[in-house]
C-alpha cells in the first residue's frame, strides 16, 4: 500500500535580520532585508532600540515580529541626564543641525549637538533654513560663520521654495536631522521625499498613534546608498553620557591646546598654568564656548527636557 510519511515536526521558524526605519514607544517598524515590513516590539521589558538600528527579528503573526538582538552599532546618537537616555539614531554618518533665520536659535544647542557627534565620530552639516527671509537670514548667517571658521560646513536655503542645493550632501550618508522645533525639518523631509507626509500618516493609523507630528524618528531612503531620519524637535541636549575627558575635546578649536596644560588632570576651569585659559587670554578661542564647556563639566546633569 502506498502511504505518505507523516509530518510531525513544525518547520523551525528562522529569525531574519531587518532595519528599524521608525519607532513609536516600545513598536518598531523593521524593514527586512527582502523589502518586508513588519511590526515588531522587543523581547521582554527591555529598551534602547533607535531608528537605524539593524536587528535581528523572530517573525509571529503576519506582518509582526519580535526583536531579538540588536546587532552591533557603527554609531549611537542621543541625549541623556543623570536618570535616563532618549535615543535619537544609530548607525548614522552626518548629522544635520537645521536652524532658521527665524525663530531664533540657540548657539548652545548647537555646540552640544556638535560634542555630540564629535563623540561618535559623526560628520555635521549646519543648515540654515528659511532663507528667503532676507534680513534675518544675513544675521543668522553672521553669527554661524563662527562654526564655518572652526570647518563645519554651512549651508543656506529656503526649503520650501528649492531643495536642490541640499541633495549633494546626502548623497552616500546615512544623515539625521535635529535642531529645535519650528526649524523646517518636516518641510525639508517632505521637500526631499513627497510622499512622506503620506507615509508617516498611514503608519502612525496603522499603530494606533494619532496624526504624525513628529514625535517620533522615521527613517526615508533616498537611494541605494543614501537615506534620512526625520527626528523630533528638541531644546535641550543633554550631554551626561559623554566622559568628561572627551568633552573638551568635542569643541574642535580646544584641540591644540590639549595636553599643554601645567596638570596632567587639568579641568580646564580655574587651574594655574591651563592652556585653555590661556589661549583664552590671548583671544584665540572665545568665551562663549568656553563657558559652555564649564557647564557641561561642572554640571553632570544637565536639564533635560
Amino acid at each position: 500500500m502506498n502511504s505518505k510519511r507523516p509530518t510531525t515536526k513544525k518547520q523551525a521558524i528562522q529569525s531574519v535580520v531587518g532595519q528599524v526605519i521608525a519607532t513609536y514607544g516600545r513598536h518598531y517598524e523593521i524593514e527586512t532585508l527582502g523589502g518586508s515590513l513588519l511590526t515588531c516590539v522587543m523581547r521582554g521589558k527591555k529598551g534602547g532600540v533607535a531608528c537605524g538600528d539593524r536587528v535581528e527579528i523572530m517573525p509571529t503573526t503576519s506582518g509582526q515580529g519580535v526583536i531579538e538582538t540588536i546587532l552591533p552599532r557603527t554609531s549611537l546618537l542621543y541625549r541623556s541626564d543623570a536618570f535616563r537616555q532618549k535615543l535619537i539614531a544609530a548607525n548614522v554618518t552626518q548629522l544635520i543641525i537645521v536652524v532658521a533665520a527665524e525663530p531664533s536659535f540657540s548657539e548652545e544647542l548647537i555646540d552640544r549637538c556638535l560634542v555630540a557627534a564629535e563623540d561618535q565620530h559623526i560628520q555635521a552639516l549646519i543648515l540654515l533654513n528659511k532663507a528667503d527671509l532676507l534680513e534675518q537670514s544675513r544675521a543668522a548667517a553672521h553669527v554661524l560663520s563662527f562654526y564655518q571658521s572652526l570647518g563645519y560646513p554651512l549651508l543656506t536655503l529656503s526649503a520650501a521654495q528649492n531643495i536642490e542645493p541640499l541633495k549633494p550632501y546626502l548623497r552616500d550618508h546615512r544623515s539625521v536631522l535635529t535642531g529645535q522645533s519650528g526649524m523646517g525639518k518636516s518641510t525639508i523631509i517632505n521637500a526631499l521625499i513627497p510622499d512622506a507626509r503620506r507615509a508617516t500618516m498611514e503608519i502612525s493609523t496603522a499603530l494606533d498613534s494619532g496624526r504624525h507630528t513628529t514625535t517620533h524618528a522615521r527613517l526615508y531612503h533616498l537611494d541605494s546608498t543614501s537615506s534620512i531620519i526625520d527626528s523630533p524637535g528638541l531644546q535641550e541636549f543633554g550631554l551626561h553620557h559623554v566622559d568628561e575627558n572627551a568633552l573638551a575635546w568635542g569643541f574642535v578649536e580646544f584641540r591644540p591646546y590639549l595636553g599643554k596644560c601645567r596638570f596632567s588632570n587639568c579641568r580646564h576651569i580655574t587651574e594655574p598654568g591651563c592652556a585653555l585659559l590661556i589661549a583664552l587670554n590671548d583671544g584665540k578661542i572665545i568665551e562663549r564656548r568656553l563657558a559652555v564647556y564649564h557647564k557641561l563639566r561642572t554640571s553632570r546633569a544637565p536639564d533635560y527636557k
